[in-house]
C-alpha cells in the first residue's frame, strides 16, 4: 500500500526501515508523550523486534510516513473485537525534524479515511496523554471530536496523568469531504 500526499507518503514497512526508525523513534521528545511501549532509548534491538512485527501482519495495519529517502515517522491502528469489532484505535507519531509542517495531519486525514474503507470501520479513536496539545489540534484539524477526558488514568514518568479520548465517526468524515 501506499498514498503519496506531496513530496512524502504512507507506506508499507520494510525490513531496510531499521535504521531510520532508530534514528527518528530513538528521541525523547517523541516517546515522552506516547505509551510506555514506546520507550526511550530506542534500540536497534526494539526497531528489529517491531520490524518483525509490523511486517508480518495480517492484516496489515501498521504503516510508516516516509519522505523520498527514509522512513520518518508511523501511522496505524488497533483493531477492536467483539462488540467493538467495527472500531479501531489510531495512533501515530513523527520524527522530530519534521513536526510543524503539517505532515502528520496529511496523513491522519489520509489514513483515515483509508481505514474507514479498507478495515469497515464505524469509529476511530485516539488517546492522548495530557500535555500533548499538539496532537489534539492535528485530531480536532481532521475532524476527530473529543469525547471524553479519563482524570489521572495514565501512570507516566512518575505521575497519573489525564487521558483524553477524540473519536471520528464514519459519517461525519464522509460528510466533511
Amino acid at each position: 500500500m501506499k498514498i503519496y500526499f506531496g513530496e512524502y507518503c504512507i507506506r508499507s514497512y520494510e525490513y531496510s526501515d531499521q535504521k531510520a526508525l532508530v534514528k527518528y523513534a530513538n528521541n525523547y521528545n517523541v516517546s515522552r508523550l506516547l505509551r510506555d511501549q514506546f520507550p526511550f532509548p530506542y534500540t536497534s534491538e526494539m526497531a528489529e523486534m517491531w520490524l518483525v512485527h509490523a511486517c508480518n501482519q495480517n492484516p496489515e495495519s501498521n504503516f510508516v510516513i516516509a519522505n523520498e529517502k527514509e522512513l520518518i515517522g508511523a501511522i496505524g491502528i488497533n483493531l477492536q473485537d467483539d462488540v467493538n469489532r467495527f472500531s479501531a484505535e489510531i495512533g501515530y507519531w513523527l520524527g522530530e525534524p519534521f513536526w510543524n509542517k503539517g505532515i502528520i495531519t496529511q496523513a491522519l486525514n489520509l489514513f483515515s479515511d483509508f481505514a474507514f474503507n479498507k478495515f469497515e470501520l464505524n469509529r476511530i479513536f485516539a488517546n492522548v496523554f495530557e500535555g500533548n496539545d499538539a496532537s489534539e489540534k492535528v485530531l480536532r484539524k481532521t475532524g476527530y471530536k473529543k469525547e471524553a477526558t479519563l482524570k489521572k488514568a495514565v501512570f507516566k514518568e512518575g505521575k497519573f496523568i489525564d487521558q483524553h479520548i477524540y473519536a471520528l465517526l464514519k459519517d461525519e468524515f464522509l460528510k466533511s469531504r
